[in-house]
Formats: C-alpha cells, sequence, structure tokens
C-alpha cells in the first residue's frame, strides 16, 4: 500500500527520476483511507483500494502483501491497467512475467504482442535481483553450470516487530537483563541466524528455495543454485 514503508520509497523513486504522471492515484486499506502523503509538493489523499476503479489508470504498481496482490491484482490487470507486482505470489506463474530490466526485459515485446496476456508483470526476490544482474553477462559470455550464494540479509526486511526485537535485545545485553526471542527462532543481537523463511522438506527455507526458482526462470531453467540466506542484526 502507498502508506507503507514500500509504499513511500517507490513514491520517492518516481520523484526523484522523474517519472511522466499525468494523474497518481494512492492506494490502500479502509485504515488508511483520507490519509494524505506528499508528492511533488502535493498532498495526494489516500483511497481504498476495495472500491478504486482501475480503469482509470494505465501502470499499478502494488506492494501490498501476497494475500492481498492476489485479490486484486487480476482484477485490476482486467480493467486493462499493467500491474507490476512487488511480492512473491505471481513470481512463478506461467503467464507472468518474472521481469529484472537490465536483465531480461526484451521478452516483454512477446508478452505485450500476446492478446491474452495476464496484464501482470511480476519482479523477483530482492536478493535474486542483485545476483542475476551480475551473472547475466557472465552467463551469456560463457555458460554458468552452477552457482553457490550466502546472502546476509538485514532485520530491516523481516519487518517493525523483528527490528524492535533487536532493538530491545540489544539494550537488554547492554544492561545485563534477560533475553527474549518473540519473533525470531534464536537470539537475533550480536549474532546471525540462516534462517530466513520456514523451512521446507528438503532442509532449504523459503527465501532460499525463492532464490533458486527465480534464478532459473529468469536466467537459464539448468542452472544448479545452491544458496544460504542469512539474517544479521541490522537496522537498515
Amino acid at each position: 500500500g502507498a502508506t507503507g514503508n514500500v509504499g513511500r520509497e517507490i513514491l520517492q523513486i518516481l520523484e526523484q527520476r522523474e517519472f511522466p504522471i499525468d494523474n497518481i492515484y494512492l492506494l490502500a486499506s479502509s485504515r488508511s483511507k483520507g490519509k494524505k502523503i506528499e508528492f511533488k509538493e502535493q498532498e495526494i489523499v489516500v483511497e481504498d483500494l476495495a472500491d478504486f476503479d482501475f480503469s482509470k489508470v494505465q501502470i499499478g504498481l502494488f506492494s501490498p502483501g501476497g494475500t492481498v496482490s492476489a485479490e486484486y491484482a487480476p482484477k485490476a490487470a482486467k480493467k486493462g491497467c499493467i500491474v507490476i507486482d512487488n511480492t512473491s505470489h505471481f513470481r512463478m506463474n506461467d503467464e507472468v512475467p518474472l521481469i529484472v530490466p537490465e536483465v531480461n526485459a526484451d521478452i516483454l515485446q512477446d508478452y505485450f504482442d500476446d492478446e491474452n496476456r495476464s496484464n501482470i508483470i511480476a519482479n523477483p526476490n530482492c536478493s535474486t535481483i542483485q545476483m542475476v544482474v551480475a551473472l547475466k553477462p557472465i552467463h551469456d559470455a560463457a555458460i554458468i553450470n552452477r552457482i553457490v550464494v550466502s546472502t546476509y540479509q538485514s532485520v530491516s526486511g523481516a519487518g517493525k516487530e523483528n527490528m524492535d526485537e533487536l532493538w530491545e535485545q540489544t539494550k537488554n545485553i547492554y544492561a545485563n537483563q534477560n533475553i527474549e526471542k518473540k519473533k525470531f527462532t534464536k537470539q537475533i543481537a550480536f549474532n546471525v541466524i540462516p534462517h530466513i523463511g520456514s523451512f521446507l522438506e528438503n532442509g532449504d527455507t523459503k527465501e532460499e528455495e525463492k532464490m533458486i526458482n527465480e534464478t532459473k526462470k529468469i536466467l537459464d531453467p539448468n542452472i544448479r543454485v545452491s544458496v544460504t540466506c542469512v539474517r544479521v542484526p541490522v537496522f537498515i
């Protein structure tokens, strides 16, 4: 939604890059309806996503969480809006292209030529994006057979409650007080935890599975990928 951290960052980038916009609509849940957010020195009133008519817009930038995108992205797409979805919900859908512009934007030409297209475009996990941008020219020059990668990801990626837990644990350590674990399975302060997302039957975590599957879809389905994703105790 427009009122969340990701939504506000998207607005900031649109403004910084002077993206051509005639009309902009800021959407969120009914709880945020009526709030005002500044964009290009103007205050824009936040509207309720559930009531919005997507036939009024050409492009919809979605980052409301997978469950909300699953419900509203297809509705927007049916109205002719091109949905660019930031959640994980559509990434592995065969009818939805998974795009990193610097890597595989060329496949969009065939996509837009298809009159039966889904009108939804997905973007990958943040770690996948960085990796495939670096690997694409190497893969073009000399086919990559196997990737072994480790990612070290900030607590901020897990949300505000997890950041609060890191803050409280850090304070308690300096104050020689007991450490409480609520959101993390282990103490996160002054520690690293190789556990992001739930564990799967094969021993990978959900985050690791995302990187494996997304890399194969974007670069090459024949690439073997081994991933370790680690949560580290930093806020940014």
